[in-house]
């Protein structure tokens, strides 16, 4: 692979991820108004913040590379969000906390691994700001998925054992889809 052949490469790779986060800026606000739970709701939240930011260092770079970050759809994402809105039609209170972790937390890894991609593509690339910008978010993304970890703690033991009310009827996986 030429020196050209990898740049363009890392030009995609880049243009992959700022598809995928701009996705995730429309989906994170949809999981926050799906979550009952309050702490999770929060952490989408947050993480929303988080995103709009990385969004704008994915634009700091295309900036650096004069390059454009349009012109590519991230399907890997598109899945994964799809995925993670059927659980909202799906699951209700509880069990949907716990499907909406378990989707944030696959989104949370295909970024983990787009990440370390490209920073390995730009730390041989020579691009030593852009490589700091991308640990950064980088970071970003390992501590998001932490925490999601960590409410799953709790969330996954109210899932396992639902309120009454849930008992009686709300909160069962709805009919339509093979167990």
């Amino acid at each position: 692979m030429t020196h050209q052949d990898l740049r363009q490469l890392y030009i995609d790779e880049l243009k992959d991820l700022y598809s995928a986060e701009n996705q995730m800026v429309k989906a994170l606000p949809k999981m926050a108004k799906a979550a009952s739970s309050e702490e999770l709701r929060s952490a989408f939240l947050e993480h929303l913040e988080e995103t709009k930011g990385q969004v704008e260092r994915l634009e700091t770079i295309f900036d650096a590379l004069e390059e454009s970050p349009k012109g590519k759809k991230c399907a890997g994402m598109e899945g994964l969000v799809k995925e993670g809105s059927e659980n909202i039609s799906e699951y209700e209170e509880e069990v949907l906390d716990a499907a909406l972790i378990g989707a944030a937390q696959r989104v949370e890894h295909y970024e983990i691994a787009g990440y370390g991609t490209v920073i390995a593509f730009a730390e041989l690339l020579g691009e030593n700001q852009q490589v700091s910008l991308l640990q950064e978010t980088l970071q970003e993304e390992k501590t998001a998925d932490e925490k999601l970890t960590e409410l799953s703690k709790d969330i996954n033991v109210a899932a396992e054992h639902p309120s009454a009310q849930m008992s009686e009827g709300k909160g069962k996986r709805k009919a339509g889809r093979a167990a």
